[in-house]
């Protein structure tokens, strides 16, 4: 059971720093087109707390996913981190408005599904 605390720790860690990530790039807006105005944004963004922790989730989901290598078989484990994409999804349509198409639900539930048939497999 403690494999799969490892798995949701590393798709939570992840999650989380994506959505950090694309919130604090919003914040700060476009990329400029001049080489030391590019230098400076990215100095700005680099030194942001909030953007500090969305780099410190991502190392974070490394060390639990490093552990639930311990505990299965990454054909076994790795299909589970599509379960990021569905709550990237459904989160960023929640705090960013971004929309959610047919198209995207649709992918999702076969992203779902296979996860389903996939982790029968064990």
């Amino acid at each position: 059971m403690i494999g799969y605390f490892y798995i949701f720790g590393t798709i939570l860690f992840t999650v989380y720093g994506q959505l950090i990530l694309k919130w604090r790039i919003t914040h700060y807006g476009q990329l400029p087109a001049e080489a030391w105005d590019k230098f400076y944004f990215l100095a700005k963004l680099i030194l942001d707390p909030f953007l500090l922790s969305g780099f410190a989730s991502t190392l974070i989901a490394a060390v639990f996913w490093i552990a639930a290598m311990t505990k299965f078989d990454i054909s076994y484990a790795y299909p589970f981190m599509s379960l990021a994409f569905v709550l990237v999804l459904l989160l960023s349509a929640c705090f960013f408005k971004e929309p959610v198409t047919l198209n995207k639900m649709l992918g999702m539930a076969f992203i779902v599904t296979g996860i389903i048939i996939t982790s029968q497999s064990k």
